[in-house]
């Protein structure tokens, strides 16, 4: 069984390049989200293997949606995507339960490495 990626980034494109990369490679694509509220909405909803968070977004931010996500289900698996210059906040969601982070623009290469690694 494929496993269920929910893909969260406040750009259409970003989230249409990820899940290229994604099914691709065999993942199915369960869910998107555009901000960290719709992201916790969702993973609750969805229950899926695995996130891709992008950092920066509207409403609420990738690493307080993470917290949330973390509060609720201590074991989910979630990656962030974050900007080059970002690596104080990359640091922030490693602490607060990040697996990984991969970073914009996207290699298709190392989001599968990182996605592979992450699921174990």
């Amino acid at each position: 069984m494929a496993n269920r990626i929910l893909i969260v980034d406040d750009a259409a494109f970003m989230r249409m390049m990820i899940k290229d990369i994604l099914v691709k490679n065999g993942f199915e694509v369960v869910g998107e989200a555009v901000d960290g509220a719709q992201a916790v909405e969702k993973y609750n909803e969805l229950k899926p293997d695995l996130v891709t968070m992008d950092i920066t977004m509207p409403e609420m931010d990738g690493i307080t949606a993470l917290k949330e996500i973390k509060a609720t289900d201590p074991s989910a698996k979630i990656i962030m995507c974050s900007a080059m210059g970002q690596q104080a906040m990359v640091i922030d969601a490693i602490q607060a339960g990040a697996k990984d982070f991969i970073v914009k623009p996207f290699q298709a290469d190392r989001v599968i490495e990182a996605i592979q690694k992450t699921l174990g």
